[in-house]
């Protein structure tokens, strides 16, 4: 009876480890689809960028954007299907700038200059996403 009931919590275990490791990541918004997943991410930006400085909402939308970012770049970083597309490299390029300046600088805003070019880094995403690129 004893070695039953430990195959049966061990195949347990295993049935939950295995559900938990399939789960959508972190933030839980992604849903598979490359062009629907790059377009939230590009609204997610967008949304935490705008936002005044002084804006008490400004550290949760950038909170929520660093977890959409992160589970972006592991669910697509090695997905061979959408490595060579335009708009997964022009969204790379975005998301190194804005990486780049946070690791840099921290505790600042982001300048007009990165906001402006990260802007049009995202308006070329969005073209390339809509000639299918």
């Amino acid at each position: 009876m004893k070695p039953l009931i430990a195959r049966l919590f061990a195949l347990i275990l295993v049935a939950v480890i295995g559900l938990t490791g399939c789960s959508a990541g972190t933030s839980g918004r992604l849903t598979g689809d490359y062009r629907q997943d790059t377009l939230m991410l590009v609204d997610s930006l967008r949304n935490s960028i705008a936002l005044p400085n002084d804006d008490p909402a400004k550290l949760e939308a950038q909170a929520e954007a660093k977890a959409i970012i992160s589970d972006f770049a592991s669910r697509y970083r090695r997905d061979a299907s959408v490595a060579n597309l335009s708009s997964f490299t022009t969204m790379r390029t975005a998301l190194n700038a804005i990486a780049g300046h946070y690791s840099s600088y921290p505790n600042r805003p982001l300048p007009e200059k990165l906001k402006t070019r990260v802007e049009q880094e995202l308006k070329q995403v969005e073209s390339a996403l809509n000639r299918g690129a």
